[in-house]
């Protein structure tokens, strides 16, 4: 390293971060090699304990700049929808916005562990709906592969884990036997996938999970309504998830400076969509634990295969790379093709009108009995209808 005469400034982004993920040994060892004087910025998004002890380390008589503005856009860029809905009718509700086209745009669905990232996917791809995965088992190349892919328009639907880990990590003296006694599979914790990620033109952001609390909420919230681009955020709640919901209001209409509600319910009557929640039942119930589990060692092989062996022979060929696609299906879970289409009679009477991929519609032509039908095709017939005298 030759850090110690040609560097002039040092940046450190997402510095709250740094310490947590256990790099303290690390920073000290870098600044042994750079010069005596340079610029040092720290950039975060909260002053915590540990941007202060990074601080002390990095920084000489620093001035400290607060951005005085709200966490989250305004309410006229960024709206907030909820929908009450328990465990089953969370999946049968997604379901039905999905296949009636309700929800348009680059979409982003947060759940809070990778188990839940793979149902999801899972149910999903039963109906025919490609989904593309990001959570903290994948390679981290193949985490950016998919998301450069998704800001590029290849996926429309993104389901990521938030989980629980990224908010607390844990502690650097959890040794890796007790891990193993756990059961817990190696995570990137680094992978957040709420914050430091440049998601491009995201339209919505649903939480099917709610988020475990106000700044996971932000944070989540956050990947849409960006620039000026208008955005929502839609969040499933159930009673269990209430409190933390009404905690999460409480803090950004004191943040945004907003009377009144802050989320408005989002009104969907489930009973129009009966048909729906009566595949999605059924649906959700076959994406068992041994599937999950399946789907996952599937996925992490298959990625693996692509980061490793494969990693020469894209360098060569960069088409071939780009057209590697992220959103194939598991097939863990059975698959039954008549389900990718939305036959008309489970189309609520409001809808009929709109132009549904995939719906299949009711011929007119087959109306009526056998008789009429043949009669039909016997006047339609010049040869038959023809007379002499």
């Amino acid at each position: 390293l030759r850090c110690n005469r040609a560097l002039e400034m040092l940046v450190v982004d997402e510095a709250d971060l740094v310490f947590s993920f256990g790099y303290e040994d690390d920073v000290k060892a870098v600044l042994k090699f750079l010069p005596r004087v340079y610029q040092a910025t720290l950039a975060s998004a909260t002053l915590s304990e540990d941007v202060l002890s990074l601080k002390k380390l990095v920084l000489h008589n620093p001035v400290t700049l607060k951005l005085q503005e709200s966490e989250l856009a305004p309410v006229t860029q960024l709206e907030h929808y909820i929908i009450n809905a328990e465990e089953q009718d969370k999946a049968a509700i997604l379901y039905a916005f999905l296949m009636l086209r309700l929800i348009r745009g680059k979409t982003i669905i947060f759940v809070n562990t990778v188990d839940r990232c793979y149902k999801l996917k899972l149910f999903l791809e039963q109906f025919g709906i490609k989904t593309c995965l990001l959570n903290s088992e994948l390679p981290a190349n193949v985490r950016c592969h998919a998301v450069t892919q998704f800001n590029q328009g290849v996926y429309d639907i993104i389901i990521a884990s938030d989980e629980l880990a990224l908010e607390k990590p844990q502690s650097n003296n959890t040794s890796s036997v007790d891990l193993k006694q756990k059961g817990k599979r190696k995570r990137d914790k680094e992978s957040g996938v709420a914050r430091g990620i440049d998601f491009q033109q995201v339209s919505n952001v649903i939480n099917f999970d709610f988020p475990l609390d106000v700044s996971s909420y932000i944070h989540r919230a956050g990947r849409t309504a960006r620039g000026d681009n208008q955005g929502s955020a839609l969040s499933f709640v159930s009673v269990r998830e209430r409190p933390t919901m009404e905690l999460v209001e409480e803090h950004l209409k004191t943040d945004l400076a907003h009377s009144g509600s802050l989320f408005k319910t989002y009104h969907f009557n489930l009973e129009e969509v009966e048909g729906f929640r009566y595949r999605a039942k059924d649906a959700w119930r076959s994406v068992t634990r041994i599937a999950v589990r399946e789907a996952r060692l599937k996925e992490i092989k298959e990625e693996m295969l692509n980061n490793d062996r494969l990693k020469g022979f894209f360098e060569e060929n960069s088409t071939d790379f780009k057209a590697l696609r992220h959103d194939r299906a598991l097939h863990t879970v059975k698959f039954q093709p008549h389900l990718a289409h939305v036959p008309e009679y489970l189309v609520p009477s409001s809808l009929k009108k709109l132009d549904i991929p995939g719906m299949k519609t009711t011929s007119k032509n087959r109306s009526g009995s056998y008789m009429r039908r043949k009669y039909k095709v016997k006047q339609n017939n010049p040869l038959q209808t023809m007379e002499f005298e």
